[in-house]
C-alpha cells in the first residue's frame, strides 16, 4: 500500500527547517603556559578553542532519531621535539603525513563520529510535535608531556632544546540520522594552534624553557560555506590512536618509539 501521509514516509527534517544562530568559535586570549615541575617531563598547556551554537530543530516524526552536534577532524599535524644536534622526536599521523587521507577523526575515541557526548551533542527522538531549542558546545586544547631526555636513550640527562607544534582542524556542526546515516551540515569552522618553545637544558629545573610564540593564537574562522566531511573523519581510528612517536636522529635510521594503537 502506498504512502498517504508524507510524515510516515520520509523525514520532515530538512536543512531549510533547521535554524542555527549565535554561532561562536574562539580561542582564549593569552599565551601557552609552560610547566617545569617534573624532572622527567616538560608540560605545556595551550589556550582553549571553544565552539558553541544555538539550534532550533523542527518537529521529529515518529520512529525517527536525530543527533545534532560537533564533529572534528585533524587536517595537519607537525609536532617536533628537538634534542640539540642529536635528533628529534616527532608525533606523526602516517596517513596524514603521507597525504593518504585529507583528515582524520578527532573524536574522543568512544562517541564516533562526534567529538564527545556531553555538551557536544543533543539527541532528539520522535515523535516530537513541537520544535526543539538547545545549545551544543565543545572545547579543545593541548596539554602534553615532553621528555627532557632523549626518548631512546638510557640517560636521564636533559637534552631537549626546542619544541615546535603546528596543528590544524576542521570542525563541523552536523545533524545526523543514525538509522539512515543522512547528514545535514549546518556550519563549518577552521582553526589552528601553534606553539614554539625554546629550552636551555643546562639551566636548572624551573628556568629552562621560554615561550617563543605566538603570544596569541589566530582566531578561528567560521566559514560562510559548508565543506564536506571526508569519510575517514567519521570513524576509526581517531587522531590519538593513529599517531606514532618517531625518533629521527641526525645520523642513522628513524625509529618507531611508540606505535599506533
Amino acid at each position: 500500500m502506498g504512502c498517504i501521509h508524507s510524515i510516515a514516509c520520509k523525514s520532515r527534517v530538512k536543512r531549510e527547517n533547521i535554524v542555527v544562530y549565535d554561532v561562536t568559535a574562539t580561542i582564549d586570549r593569552g599565551p601557552t603556559a609552560i610547566e617545569e615541575n617534573s624532572p622527567i617531563v616538560l608540560r605545556y598547556k595551550t589556550p582553549y578553542f571553544k565552539a558553541s551554537a544555538r539550534v532550533v530543530m523542527p518537529p521529529i516524526p515518529r520512529n525517527e532519531t536525530w543527533v545534532v552536534g560537533w564533529i572534528q577532524a585533524c587536517t595537519h599535524m607537525q609536532f617536533h621535539n628537538t634534542y640539540g644536534d642529536i635528533g628529534m622526536s616527532s608525533w606523526e599521523i602516517p596517513e596524514l603525513r603521507d597525504n593518504v587521507v585529507r583528515a582524520i577523526s578527532d573524536s574522543d575515541g568512544v562517541s564516533y563520529p562526534w567529538y564527545g557526548n556531553t555538551t557536544e551533542t543533543v539527541t532528539l527522538s520522535g515523535p516530537m510535535a513541537k520544535p526543539s531549542r538547545f545549545t551544543v558546545s565543545m572545547n579543545d586544547n593541548f596539554y602534553p608531556s615532553v621528555t627532557w631526555a632523549v626518548p631512546v636513550s638510557e640517560s636521564n640527562a636533559p637534552r631537549l632544546t626546542y619544541i615546535t607544534r603546528d596543528q590544524s582542524f576542521t570542525t563541523w556542526l552536523v545533524a545526523l540520522n543514525p538509522a539512515t546515516r543522512e547528514k545535514i551540515l549546518l556550519q563549518t569552522v577552521k582553526w589552528r594552534m601553534r606553539v614554539e618553545i625554546a629550552v636551555d637544558p643546562n639551566m636548572p629545573l624551573g628556568s629552562r624553557a621560554s615561550l617563543v610564540g605566538p603570544p596569541h593564537q589566530d582566531q578561528p574562522k567560521v566559514l560562510t560555506h559548508m565543506e564536506p566531511i571526508p569519510p575517514n573523519a567519521l570513524g576509526k581510528p581517531n587522531a590519538n590512536d593513529a599517531q606514532v612517536l618517531m625518533w629521527r636522529p641526525k645520523r642513522g635510521t628513524p625509529l618507531v618509539v611508540i606505535p599506533s594503537k
